[in-house]
């Protein structure tokens, strides 16, 4: 280990994995701010599964790339703490950040030939990451990346370290990518779509090997996801995101049961279901996300949204504690709920 890592993480001793609060990335475009992340609050506990899901462009994979200080520019933090086992990784240093990925946060992006480099061996590359955080030597770190190889699945370990990335299939690559991912028994596991690209059968082999690595390293997962039936298998607790922000959060049985959020209603209503009458059409949510650089006034779904109220157009809603979970939804205040059942 590196000496200042130990003064950054001296025990470990918080109880979440994650912490996010009030986290805000903004772009700053030349058309204007765009507010990609807008007030995130999210926690992730030691060892859980949390799914933060939404529709493409509403800001998921931007609080994973937040989290590991890897926004791209336009982009910049602008507010907020990320807590990692109680640390503010945006008050460290460029160096520290270079040390704390990979070693106490890995991530699994959504396609990995584009996070592989094409003239490396597949080997070459996950010993490079076992070396950068441990002082061991390169036959040391060789047979660290066999065993990882093996671990993820990958057969013939010792042919296969000599091979290039694109002699892997998809579901490989991303075993490849996984494997980079674990070397150092990361505290938590940031997974940004890591099906996406990937058929079903391969996509569900890949769900389990996460499952399975996460209960043998006891590590927390944050799974970015728009796939509601991976979060049926996966989460535990559910963060469900729209235009920045996240509109309604609880475990997952609460979710699915009874969302609270007319968003994650529309959600959950566009899936099919084999237990529901076929002739029934299936649902979609009307309209499109909001464009970032131009948010409406009030509540950012009001536009889309089936049950909206006059004040959805005016005043943005907090989010309010409904049962087991919470929604930032105006139908979930006692004034404006008596006041649209009257209507």
């Amino acid at each position: 280990g590196r000496p200042y890592l130990k003064a950054v993480f001296p025990k470990m001793s918080s109880d979440y994995a994650l912490e996010l609060n009030g986290l805000k990335t903004y772009f700053f475009t030349e058309d204007g701010v765009a507010p990609a992340v807008d007030g995130v609050d999210l926690v992730i506990r030691q060892g859980e599964t949390v799914c933060l899901v939404g529709e493409s462009g509403c800001g998921k994979s931007m609080t994973a790339f937040s989290v590991m200080r890897l926004v791209p520019p336009p982009g910049r933090t602008i507010a907020g703490q990320i807590k990692l086992n109680g640390v503010d990784l945006l008050s460290l240093s460029a160096r520290q950040m270079v040390q704390i990925r990979g070693s106490q946060v890995g991530m699994v992006f959504q396609d990995p030939m584009s996070s592989l480099n094409p003239v490396l061996t597949i080997g070459e590359q996950i010993s490079e990451a076992v070396l950068a955080h441990h002082h061991i030597s390169r036959s040391a770190a060789r047979d660290r990346t066999m065993g990882l190889l093996a671990t993820v699945g990958i057969p013939q370990p010792e042919s296969r370290y000599r091979s290039y990335p694109h002699e892997f299939s998809g579901g490989m690559r991303q075993r490849v990518m996984i494997a980079m991912a674990i070397s150092c028994e990361p505290k938590l596991l940031i997974a940004d779509e890591p099906t996406s690209a990937l058929d079903v059968t391969i996509q569900a082999q890949i769900l389990d090997l996460l499952l399975e690595l996460k209960e043998r390293i006891g590590m927390a997962l944050l799974l970015i996801t728009h796939d509601l039936g991976v979060v049926a298998e996966m989460a535990q607790q559910v963060a469900v995101m729209y235009a920045g922000r996240i509109v309604e959060r609880g475990d997952v049985e609460t979710i699915f049961e009874s969302p609270k959020h007319p968003y994650t209603q529309g959600l959950l209503a566009s899936v099919p279901r084999l237990d529901i009458d076929r002739s029934n059409t299936l649902h979609s949510i009307a309209g499109t996300v909001p464009n970032l650089l131009r948010l409406p006034v009030g509540c950012r779904f009001a536009a889309r949204c089936p049950q909206v109220m006059s004040v959805c157009r005016e005043i943005d809603p907090p989010e309010l504690t409904v049962g087991n979970g919470k929604a930032a939804c105006w139908l979930h205040d006692e004034h404006y709920a008596s006041e649209k059942a009257s209507q």
